[in-house]
């Protein structure tokens, strides 16, 4: 019996500091990347303060939406998951949203709780791999930061920790450069929040970092100028280097820190608290250094999409991707 089709999928993931899409060809627990893009929009501006998604924000995320509408339609994906994670359910209006979402742009939502944000990411971070025992997976976003400890041998440990490069921005990175003391209460925030959500027994024995920041750590440590997902995948980053692009960085004025080659200048205003997250992890854990992967929530995603149910009309429905 030949094997069957694979399914093309999408795969959208909203969330609080980009908005990303992943077009894959996907057959089982193989899956083939067609296309990838990723914006900047800040769903969770002031969300931590307000505990609402607000106008700005949102009208950003409907033309990112918007935009992802030609690749869609041109590659033909049969089935679209929207994901939606820490800003979405912080916010009161949060399912609201997705309700708009999905009258909009013909896409399933799912709104995740922490548990289910950082088990999907693992799923996607296994896919075509195999942990060794003790594996730390590292999911720095904005709102939020997911933990998982696993091996071979399945899950040991996964939790989601109040820990974002947005929230902890809004927070205490006020000043332009951040001052000293800003970068010192943050710090301690974040090691305030490990002891508090970690058990004290829980070990590593190395560890996969996933999502923008550290991503952008590894191009920054490759030097790259453009974006190189092949290069970026697989980079292991020594904790020296972490320190040494935590130290640069801070020092830099925003201005300057967008000019920066391989950082997004979107990303500008929130690495340096993305960096602290990752530089008191692995203290934490006494890690030495942690690999990036290119493999993340995303591709999880993407085969949970693959196992929606078959559309009632087949494929997407007409005009599902224009907005309104």
């Amino acid at each position: 019996m030949p094997p069957a089709r694979p399914l093309r999928v999408a795969a959208i993931d909203l969330g609080t500091n980009s908005t990303r899409l992943l077009v894959a060809d996907v057959g089982g627990d193989r899956l083939e990347e067609v296309a990838r893009e990723t914006r900047i929009t800040r769903l969770g501006e002031g969300v931590d303060e307000r505990r609402r998604l607000l106008p700005g924000p949102i009208a950003r995320v409907r033309s990112c939406l918007a935009g992802y509408r030609g690749t869609l339609e041109r590659l033909g994906a049969e089935r679209g998951l929207a994901i939606a994670t820490s800003a979405v359910r912080d916010a009161e209006n949060g399912e609201a949203f997705l309700d708009e979402v999905e009258r909009s742009y013909g896409l399933a939502t799912r709104l995740l709780s922490g548990e289910q944000e950082a088990l999907l990411t693992l799923r996607g971070v296994t896919l075509g791999r195999s942990l060794a025992p003790g594996t730390l997976i590292l999911d720095v976003g904005g709102g939020s930061t997911e933990l998982v400890v696993g091996g071979p041998d399945g899950v040991g440990f996964q939790t989601s920790l109040e820990l974002g490069c947005v929230r902890l921005t809004e927070r205490f990175l006020r000043s332009d450069p951040p001052a000293e003391a800003e970068l010192v209460s943050c710090s301690r925030a974040v090691r305030s929040a490990l002891a508090a959500g970690l058990p004290s027994s829980l070990r590593a024995a190395s560890a996969i970092g996933v999502a923008g920041t550290v991503t952008t750590l590894a191009a920054l440590d490759l030097g790259l100028v453009e974006y190189d997902h092949e290069r970026v995948h697989g980079h292991v980053l020594s904790a020296a280097s972490v320190e040494e692009q935590l130290d640069r960085l801070s020092a830099l004025p925003l201005t300057e820190r967008a000019r920066v080659p391989g950082l997004e200048p979107d990303r500008a205003p929130v690495i340096v608290a993305g960096i602290l997250i990752v530089r008191e992890m692995l203290e934490h854990f006494a890690l030495p250094s942690l690999e990036a992967s290119e493999r993340d929530i995303l591709h999880g995603a993407a085969l949970a999409a693959a196992e929606l149910p078959d559309p009632v009309e087949g494929g997407l429905p007409p005009g599902a991707f224009t907005s309104r």
